[in-house]
């Protein structure tokens, strides 16, 4: 790995574009280098955890929404939709808006947290929609996505978006634009401008992500994806982008992020070496904000340790900085607490996580959300007990180099109306790389099975899993048979007229 700097320049000195980050993310998305094991298992088990959620969500608000918008934009030999007939075909960009949309609705894939946060399982819809109106193979795909983990990691470890409250899918964009370069073998000057461009369209605020959360939060990255794919449409067609896009006077760093003084460590694979940054993304046992994992794994523990729950006086949770200011007490967000909030708002309010996971000892994707859950009177007397702190400690294991030690959890203080303490921690969530049952191939499998349960045929999900573990024989034009088709009977329509 190499460390780049990355500051800002003022115009009348003139930065060589091959000294650029955006350059250097374009180099090591054109070189090429051999394909890690590894990572290609991995990306496997990441496309059957989005087709999971994706799946388990085709009838929610926002991805029905998303649905109708994209059967406006047939194509004859586009990309396919996620629950439609593999036979109809449409535009690129409108399937990655669509299916983008699906596998973030439930706020169940995978993670990645450094400086910053990210969903690089985002990254996958956009470029299996481009792939396949591209005609492009299994090992093409897998290129692709190893490529644009690889750059969203590293970006989300050098660059901090939401000190700025800029929201994480400005790393999103560039991600997918190397991604998609990667995967259709474009130069490295091509991919150089289509990750500037993509910059540049998807920079937005964290108000998607603060108050009352609404569907936003479900279609943001979505949108990321379909503005990539566009950025890159552009470029390959000789149009340039705004330069030096990370680096220039009025760049991004310089009038958005740390200003002029700023100084940022981007690291980035050399040139040719195998990409792996996906073997230190984690998914998500449990549909809640990925902070939340560990704490859902400690309550589970704590309520066989508690034989009252009534008898409960207060419960403090000491942990990280993000946690604590984002989804604790410390956002200052009265929606946190409110049992009328929505399920965005409620996904990423822990002390609403943590009391329906100590009261049941379980958490699930729809019925720990139910409006008559969260309203329900014992839950709030907990729910209202609750406080957040950070404590520096599990600030600096939130962002510790090194990833058997980096830790997202908390130490839980349980004080009983009788005075005794009940003190327990946790630092990383079971389910983790290095947690006490890391997901594997088999665990994947099962999410898929139990989320698509009733939703899909026996002969449709054999088909799929067959195929998607078989992904690196896929020849070119096959890669329509990544996609999962619903009974037609199964599909919620929205008739609402609109634009298209």
């Amino acid at each position: 790995m190499i460390v780049h700097n990355v500051r800002v320049f003022p115009s009348k000195i003139h930065l060589p574009k091959k000294k650029q980050l955006a350059w250097k993310i374009a180099e090591i998305a054109s070189d090429n280098s051999k394909l890690d094991k590894d990572a290609v298992e991995m990306s496997i088990n990441r496309i059957i955890d989005n087709a999971s959620v994706a799946i388990a969500s085709l009838n929610r608000g926002p991805v029905v929404s998303s649905r109708e918008m994209a059967l406006k934009h047939l194509r004859k030999n586009g990309a396919t939709l996620f629950g439609i007939n593999s036979k109809i075909k449409f535009d690129c960009e409108w399937a990655a808006w669509s299916n983008g949309t699906a596998v973030r609705e439930l706020d169940f894939h995978d993670t990645f947290l450094a400086a910053d946060y990210s969903h690089p399982g985002d990254n996958i819809p956009p470029l299996i929609s481009v792939a396949q109106q591209n005609k492009k193979s299994g090992l093409d795909l897998l290129r692709g996505i190893i490529t644009s983990y690889e750059v969203q990691v590293n970006l989300v470890k050098g660059i901090c978006l939401h000190k700025h409250k800029v929201d994480h899918i400005a790393h999103l964009g560039p991600s997918v634009a190397a991604g998609i370069g990667s995967m259709l073998k474009l130069n490295t000057e091509t991919i150089y401008q289509a990750v500037q461009q993509a910059l540049h369209t998807t920079i937005s605020t964290r108000q998607s992500r603060k108050g009352e959360i609404s569907s936003w939060k479900a279609y943001a990255p979505a949108h990321a994806g379909k503005l990539a794919i566009e950025a890159v449409d552009r470029v390959m067609r000789g149009e340039g982008a705004p330069s030096p896009i990370y680096e220039g006077e009025d760049s991004v760093i310089a009038r958005i992020l740390d200003g002029k003084k700023a100084l940022y460590k981007v690291p980035l694979p050399k040139i040719n070496e195998p990409k792996k940054a996906i073997l230190e993304t984690y998914t998500k046992e449990y549909s809640a904000e990925y902070q939340s994992q560990a704490l859902i794994d400690l309550a589970k523990k704590l309520k066989g340790k508690i034989q009252n729950l009534k008898q409960i006086k207060s419960i403090d949770i000491y942990t990280s900085h993000h946690t604590h200011y984002v989804i604790g007490t410390g956002a200052n967000d009265p929606q946190k607490m409110d049992p009328n909030a929505s399920r965005e708002t409620l996904d990423h309010s822990i002390m609403y996580i943590f009391a329906v996971a100590l009261e049941d000892g379980n958490w699930h994707h729809i019925k720990s959300y139910l409006k008559a859950r969260a309203k329900r009177k014992s839950t709030i007397k907990i729910w209202k007990s609750i406080k957040t702190h950070e404590d520096k400690k599990w600030t600096r294991k939130y962002h510790d180099p090194n990833p058997k030690k980096k830790a997202f959890g908390a130490k839980v203080v349980i004080t009983l109306k009788s005075g005794k303490k009940i003190v327990e921690e946790q630092g990383v969530a079971d389910a983790h790389p290095y947690g006490t049952r890391p997901f594997k191939r088999e665990n994947y499998i099962k999410k898929f099975l139990t989320l698509t349960k009733n939703i899909l045929s026996k002969k449709e999900s054999d088909r799929f899993l067959k195929i998607v573990q078989n992904l690196k024989k896929l020849k070119s034009g096959q890669l329509d048979k990544l996609n999962i088709e619903v009974k037609k009977s199964k599909i919620r329509r929205n008739l609402k007229k609109g634009i298209f």
